[in-house]
């Protein structure tokens, strides 16, 4: 019980570590938050601070999503519990206790969680989302195209062996639906056709 508290704690905090907030501030002296879309993420951090600092947000979020996930699964607590880690994890970026319960939009920490949990799941996903950048530089887009593909290929492919796939797929579904309504904004800008698109650096 202990060790399952200590996990749940360790999962939000990794989770809710603004990284494009205070890599922002460090290496450039802005706060991603007042420029932009103003979102924490590393598409703001990106398009605001340069290829390098938006890579190195985007690799820092993946890694919160994917260490709470990995740390479980190898101290041996429960498959569904496992699954469980991720959910905080993701939650915690979007609604973090540094940035007043605000955050990013959590795909770059949902694609940390399942990496490990789902690694050809999130290989066909992250195909799709490559895909459809490549052809509309719409980088929000090509996060809900891989919002919708990533259950789908949970569904239908293997899974980590010792990971609760029924509870895997619940937290996919619950996930994929959460990063588009987290994007309800952006896609409503793409339907006036006045979405930004990424410019690669």
């Amino acid at each position: 019980m202990i060790v399952n508290i200590f996990l749940v704690v360790l999962a939000y905090v990794l989770g809710a570590i603004p990284n494009g907030v205070w890599i922002g501030k460090t290496f450039k002296g802005v706060d991603i938050r007042t420029v932009g879309s103003k979102n924490s993420g590393a598409t703001n951090a990106y398009r605001n601070l340069g290829a390098k600092y938006g890579i190195a947000t985007l690799l820092l979020d993946a890694l919160k999503g994917f260490l709470p996930v990995y740390i479980a699964y190898k101290v041996g607590v429960n498959s569904s519990f496992i699954v469980f880690m991720g959910l905080i994890a993701i939650l915690a970026h979007s609604f973090s206790c540094f940035l007043n319960f605000k955050g990013g939009k959590g795909v770059a920490t949902s694609l940390g969680v399942f990496l490990f949990l789902s690694p050809k799941g999130v290989l066909v996903a992250l195909v799709g989302f490559l895909i459809v950048l490549y052809f509309t530089r719409y980088v929000s887009l090509s996060s809900v195209t891989g919002a919708v593909i990533l259950p789908i290929m949970v569904y239908i492919l293997p899974v980590r062996e010792g990971v609760d796939k029924g509870t895997l797929c619940v937290l996919v579904t619950i996930i994929g639906a959460f990063v588009i309504y987290k994007h309800k904004a952006n896609i409503s800008r793409l339907l006036n056709g006045t979405e930004s698109k990424i410019v690669f650096k």
